[in-house]
C-alpha cells in the first residue's frame, strides 16, 4: 500500500493531496503570461479571444462525481531531472483510481501541463473513476506532469521556464524523459502494461504537439495520442510534424486531435490551419485517427467536454462490447 511519504529512488517523496492541489485556471495562466512575456498586442488579442470564457461546451455526467463510484487517490512528488533535462525541477502528480494498487498490467494516461487536466475544465481523474468503475475503459492510472520550472522560455516571446524547450522541440527527448526518469517511479506503485496500446499521451497547445512528437519518435512506448488545440506551428519546429507524418511509414499509433474555429493565429502560425493540415497528413497515411473541428478557441473547453468519449475511442478494443 502506498504510504504518505515514500522514498523509492533515493529522494522521491509521495504526498497524498486533495482534488484542489496544484489547480490553476487557464485564465490565470494567461494573465500571468501577459505580465511576463513579450507578447505583441495582436497576439494578446488573439489569445484573449481564444480563451473561451463563454463556451458552447460543458461537462457531461461522465466527468462529474457520481453516487456509488469510489474515488481514487492523488499523490504529488517533486522531480529533478538527472539525465534528459539535468537539474530542471517540476511537480508531478500520480492518480491511482480505486483498485489500481495490486491490479495487473494497468494502462497509463500521461498529461502534459498536468494541473490543466485535473482542473474543473476536464476533471480527468473523475473521468477515470467513472469509466473504470463502469468497465468502459480498462484500469488506467494518470500521470500529470508539470513543465520544467527553469529554462530558456519561448522563442520571440521570452520567459524563463522549460515548457517550450520540452514541448515544442521535435525530437525524442521528452519521450525519453518520461520513459527513463518518470516511468520507473510510477512502476513502484502500479504494474504498468508494457503494451504501447495501453498508453496514451495527451496535451493542450504545445503539450499537444509534444504528445504527437513523443509517440512519433517512440511508438514502442506510446500507442495513443490526444492533442487539444495542438500547436503544430513553428515555435521550435513543430510545423514540420505534418510533413514528417506524410513522409514516414505509418506508425502504429492512434491520434485523436481537436481544435476550433476560434483557435488562435499567432506570430508562430495559424493553429486551425495547422491542425487541418495534420488531419490531412494522418488521413493520407491511413492512420487510425479522429479530428474534431468545433466552434471553440484555444482552451480545453471542447476537449474537456468530450474527454470521456475520447478515452472510450482510444481504448475501444480493450473492453467488452456494451
Amino acid at each position: 500500500m502506498l504510504m504518505s511519504v515514500t522514498d523509492v529512488t533515493g529522494s522521491v517523496k509521495f504526498v497524498p493531496v486533495d482534488s484542489t492541489d496544484g489547480q490553476v485556471s487557464e485564465a490565470e495562466e494567461l494573465a500571468a503570461d501577459f505580465l511576463t512575456l513579450n507578447i505583441s498586442g495582436k497576439d494578446k488579442a488573439a489569445l484573449t479571444l481564444g480563451d473561451d470564457q463563454t463556451s458552447d461546451y460543458s461537462l457531461s455526467a461522465d466527468s462529474l462525481p457520481q453516487e456509488g463510484v469510489p474515488t481514487g487517490q492523488r499523490y504529488r512528488f517533486r522531480w529533478t531531472s538527472h539525465t534528459v533535462y539535468p537539474g530542471v525541477e517540476r511537480n508531478v502528480w500520480l492518480y491511482l483510481p480505486h483498485g489500481a494498487t495490486g491490479h495487473k498490467k494497468v494502462n497509463l494516461l500521461v498529461c502534459q501541463d498536468g494541473p490543466y487536466y485535473f482542473s474543473p475544465t476536464v476533471n480527468a481523474t473523475t473521468v477515470l473513476d467513472n469509466l473504470v468503475h463502469r468497465g468502459e475503459i480498462p484500469m488506467t492510472v494518470g500521470l500529470f506532469v508539470a513543465p520544467g520550472e527553469v529554462g530558456p522560455g519561448n522563442p520571440i516571446w521570452g520567459g524563463r521556464d522549460n515548457r517550450s524547450f520540452e514541448y515544442d522541440s521535435v525530437n525524442g527527448d521528452y519521450a525519453r524523459f518520461l520513459v527513463e526518469e518518470l516511468f520507473p517511479v510510477v512502476r513502484q506503485h502500479a504494474d504498468l502494461t508494457d503494451d504501447p496500446a495501453g498508453r496514451v499521451i495527451c496535451g493542450l497547445s504545445s503539450g499537444g504537439a509534444c504528445a504527437l512528437t513523443a509517440a512519433f519518435h517512440r511508438p514502442d512506448q506510446f500507442g495513443n495520442v490526444i492533442a487539444h488545440c495542438g500547436s503544430f506551428v513553428n515555435i521550435r519546429g513543430a510545423h514540420a510534424l505534418s510533413s514528417m507524418v506524410r513522409q514516414a511509414p505509418r506508425k502504429p499509433i492512434r491520434v485523436w486531435h481537436q481544435t476550433g474555429s476560434r483557435d488562435v493565429e499567432l506570430i508562430f502560425g495559424n493553429l486551425p490551419n495547422a491542425n487541418q493540415d495534420l488531419a490531412a497528413a494522418l488521413r493520407y497515411r491511413r492512420y487510425d485517427t479522429v479530428f474534431e473541428f468545433g466552434t471553440g478557441g484555444h482552451s480545453l473547453r471542447h476537449g474537456g467536454a468530450v474527454f470521456p468519449e475520447t478515452l472510450r475511442w482510444i481504448f475501444r478494443d480493450q473492453v467488452e462490447d456494451r
